[in-house]
Parts: C-alpha cells; structure tokens; sequence
C-alpha cells in the first residue's frame, strides 16, 4: 500500500508536535495534517479523506469523543485512535468502535501497533473490513489494562484465550499479550457464557472456541489446551461436559 492519510487533532501545541512527529515517522504513513481543535479537524474531514485520525479525548468545545460521534455517521469513517492521558473515556471509546485507545506519553511500539491496526483492514477484502456489530450491553470489543506498556487497550474477546484470577482483576491471555480487567471472574462468567466462555476450575474461563484439546490428567483431572500450545487446568468435575461441548 501507499501509506496511510492521517489526521492528529490535539488542542495542545506541544503534544500535537510531538504526535505528528511521531506519525510522519512511521513508514506506514504517507502523509499528515493537524488540528488543533475538534472544529478545525471537521474543517479538513470536509474537504480531505483520511485513513485514520488520532485524536486526544478533552479539548474545548467539540471533543474527542463529540467529534468520533459525528464521524461514525459518515459513509465511510476513518478509523478512530484516541489518544489521552485520561483513562476513563475508554468505555465509551470503545463502543465507537474506536481501532485503539493510547495513553500518554505515547511510545512508539504503541504508535505502530495502532497504525498497523488501522492499515491491515484498509488492506482487506470490502466485505471483510467492517467490523462485526456489537451489542449495546456488552461489545465485542472489551477495554483492558496493559501490563507491559500501560495505559488500556481494545481487545476482540475472540482473541481471548483464557481468563485467569488475578486478585481484584482478572487476568486476560490472548493472542496479543496478558492484560488486566478490573472486575471479579464471577461478573465474566455470567456476561460471557453466551460467547462461549466457560468456567472451568475455581480460577479460571476458558474460551472453548478456541480450544483444541481435553487432555487427562492424574486423578480425574485434565488440561484445557489452545492451539498456541497454552493449557488451564480443569476440575474434575468440568471434565465429562467439556469433553462433550467440544466434540458435538
């Protein structure tokens, strides 16, 4: 491809420079323009396609999350990355269907892996490129804290693999990284189970749409195994039924 159009929309002069910076030096982007308010942004969505804009949550006037409200409503949107040092926007971000939620100060691996984010759809069949809907109760996509990098990320829940007890958070494993949502496995449990999640021993969720194998164990126990190799243990009790789920 020919490099992405992107937009950095920031009522701050000095992170505006340093994001545009950031961007224009990424070999996944071709060009970009800036704004320094909500309104001037609208100006240049007007009158210029985008591939993506990156753009901070509180600004006056026309915020962030104002101006991604007007821009779902387009035809065609451009993918939405926010960028903030606030983390509690991160909800309603998400049910926009934002491609990422970054937190200052931006680092640059984080600043890739949201380009890349936005440039592999741009790449992929039309009918593919849409996001899939998600509910209004509980979106497809699920708002995480990052243990490595920091700040909150968007995760598709089909990219979970297993969920773990992690003190007051839950510890999500997926095919990304480990992250942490804030909440008790038993509140997972109840939301998910439609999705195909499952509990399958006192401290873990399995999502057996992504499980491979039911491998027995010493004493009636066994193994959950996933594709990349990964198992949770099973209680004894969950061995029978699993067994069954995964082999109607």
């Amino acid at each position: 491809m020919s490099g992405l159009r992107v937009l950095a929309v920031d009522d701050e002069r000095n992170a505006l420079e340093d994001l545009a910076w950031m961007l224009d030096a990424s070999e996944l982007v071709a060009d970009v323009d800036t704004a320094a308010s909500g309104n001037e942004a609208m100006q240049k969505v007007g009158t210029t396609a985008y591939d993506a804009i990156f753009l901070d949550v509180r600004m006056p006037g026309l915020d962030g999350l104002g101006l991604a409200r007007v821009l779902r409503r387009f035809a065609r949107p451009p993918a939405l990355v926010f960028v903030t040092a606030y983390e509690s926007a991160a909800v309603e971000a998400f049910a926009l269907r934002a491609a990422d939620y970054l937190m200052k100060p931006i680092a640059r691996a984080r600043l890739e892996e949201a380009l890349r984010r936005v440039a592999e759809p741009a790449t992929a069949p039309a009918e593919t490129a849409q996001p899939a809907a998600a509910s209004d109760d509980d979106p497809d996509v699920v708002p995480v804290d990052n243990i490595r990098g920091g700040g909150t990320r968007l995760v598709p829940r089909s990219s979970i693999l297993y969920l773990q007890a992690h003190g007051d958070y839950v510890r999500l494993v997926t095919d990304d990284g480990r992250f942490l949502l804030r909440g008790r496995l038993a509140d997972v449990e109840r939301r998910w189970e439609p999705f195909g999640f499952v509990r399958v021993h006192r401290g873990y969720i399995a999502n057996l749409k992504r499980a491979v194998e039911v491998r027995p164990m010493f004493n009636g126990t066994a193994v959950l195994v996933f594709a990349d190799g990964s198992t949770v243990p099973i209680a004894r009790r969950q061995v029978a039924e699993l067994r069954r789920w995964l082999h109607r």
